[in-house]
């Protein structure tokens, strides 16, 4: 097998470089400024001809196998080597059919398609890469067609390794260089370009942490199926790395480190501040290790790999980007259920942090469990939990509970005494939450709320309020409409059809706050 040490591999990229200029020019690179005050060097490959790096590889590869009389090629992608293949066959005038996972994101089966035209057949099986990697193998062997492999080839990896060449073309001022890892057919190549070329350098290969199959691998001392793996970075999200990408990995890499998927999402999130670029999360993995251990004195590298993002996906990534620069936190407390603590628990806790979300729902008669979501510096967030602790208030960082990410708020409706359901609508700013707290705690007991914050210049949020009397829930219909206050009531049907409602629902459990 090719190998570093015998230089094979820089050779093929050398020469695979001509064949890749046929499809595409070299992608530049960008000096960033990061928080902290360090600079980085971005490789922007997300405005390659397809977004991403793939389109190399599969240029050296089909075009190899044209010079062969080859006129039909099968491939397996979750979606950036897809598009490589799809231009690169439509170029070659071949036959090309991919296989994709039923989970690939629309953009990218649109993409492909429209790269390939009538060149490309895309057929969506399994709900992973390796599961539609056994379907387009099955197809060949019965086609008699050629493979072009995401990333265990070695002309796939000498086209991927052409970034590595146009790294050093530019700069040999380099500490270290982070490369992300999926199969590792980018890792392998430009890690075996920039050995060879810029001595010193450290190069880095980066994972998400429920994808981490090359750290497995380097671990066991061989690839090994690391079973079902999370899909948030869906282009990296493989089970098991190719055989030859781990030998020229596990020379080349001096070590493999993993990011969280909020971590990316807040990559994505300065990607765009810095660069105006929102890159797919597996695209953000290098950049998002990059700004993790920026020291402000290594000259630092990231390769940011592909930019195929799912609309779709923006809300998600955004919500979550706060978490991963640590500026936005989730606590559930415990508390009296009684009128008036919600709005004294928010008076007493979280001085010049902004609330950008609350949930809470009526579940007991004695006791209740709301989460808000505090936005702030570290610092004033970290003096939260000690501010309860001093009130008597028992809390806990949820931040990473699914219960909070999916916003799943209990309510038992048969608690509720004459309750009044509506949207309220308030400005989306600093300390309007409290105001509106205050408006309504006078007059009513707040036995449901759901709010989160929009970014929007206004917010709203659907609550229940409960009364002792209809006479004091007529008057505090009375008191919305004279003071102001915007809001749409909101009938039991239809409260129930927006609400989730579980009578056996257990807030402690779900959030560790213990009765």
């Amino acid at each position: 097998m090719s190998t570093v040490g015998d230089n094979s591999m820089f050779s093929r990229v050398m020469l695979a470089r001509a064949r890749v200029y046929r499809v595409a020019p070299a992608t530049p690179m960008t000096m960033v400024s990061l928080p902290g005050g360090s600079t980085l060097l971005v490789k922007r490959e997300d405005l390659g001809p397809v977004h991403s790096f793939k389109w190399r590889g599969a240029a050296v590869r089909i075009s190899e196998l044209a010079d062969e009389g080859c006129t039909e090629v099968v491939a397996a992608s979750a979606g950036n080597h897809a598009q490589g293949v799809a231009l690169a066959s439509a170029a070659a005038g071949m036959r090309a059919t991919i296989f994709m996972p039923r989970s690939t994101p629309r953009i990218k089966q649109q993409q492909v398609r429209r790269l390939g035209g009538t060149h490309v057949d895309v057929r969506l099986e399994g709900d992973c890469y390796d599961e539609s990697a056994a379907s387009a193998a099955q197809y060949a062997t019965e086609r008699g067609a050629r493979i072009v492999h995401a990333y265990d080839d070695l002309s796939v990896i000498a086209g991927q390794g052409v970034i590595g060449d146009e790294i050093a073309q530019e700069t040999s001022e380099l500490d270290r260089v982070y490369l992300c890892v999926g199969g590792g057919g980018l890792a392998a190549g430009v890690a075996t370009v920039l050995r060879a070329s810029i001595p010193g350098v450290e190069l880095i290969g980066v994972e998400a942490e429920g994808q981490a199959s090359m750290k497995a691998a380097l671990d066991a001392g061989e690839p090994v199926d690391i079973g079902p793996v999370d899909s948030f970075c869906d282009g990296t999200a493989v089970r098991k790395v190719g055989e030859r990408t781990f030998e020229f990995c596990r020379e080349a890499l001096d070590r493999v480190v993993t990011v969280s998927n909020d971590e990316v999402c807040a990559a994505i999130e300065l990607a765009w501040e810095t660069l105006r670029a929102i890159p797919e999360p597996s695209g953000a993995l290098a950049f998002a290790a990059a700004v993790r251990e920026a020291d402000g004195t290594s000259r630092d590298l990231a390769v940011l790999s592909g930019a195929n993002l799912d609309f779709m996906t923006l809300p998600r990534i955004a919500q979550r980007s706060h978490i991963g620069r640590r500026e936005r936190r989730y606590y559930a407390f415990g508390i009296r259920e009684e009128a008036g603590s919600l709005v004294s628990l928010l008076d007493r806790l979280g001085d010049g942090c902004n609330i950008v979300d609350f949930q809470y729902g009526k579940t007991d008669e004695r006791l209740a469990d709301p989460v808000i979501g505090f936005e702030a510096s570290p610092g004033e967030l970290d003096r939260i939990p000690d501010e309860a602790m001093t009130l008597g208030i028992e809390s806990r960082d949820v931040s990473s509970q699914q219960a909070v990410g999916f916003r799943v708020i209990p309510l038992r409706p048969g608690l509720m005494r004459s309750p009044v359901f509506a949207v309220v609508t308030f400005p989306d700013r600093g300390g309007a939450l409290r105001e509106l707290m205050h408006r309504v705690g006078k007059v009513a007991s707040i036995c449901y709320f759901n709010y989160v914050s929009t970014g929007e210049t206004e917010g709203s949020a659907m609550m229940g309020f409960e009364f002792e009397d209809a006479a004091r829930r007529a008057a505090f219909l009375d008191v919305l409409v004279t003071h102001g206050v915007k809001h749409r009531l909101m009938g039991p049907d239809e409260f129930r059809f927006r609400v989730a409602i579980d009578e056996d629902a257990r807030p402690d459990e779900a959030y560790g706050v213990s009765r």
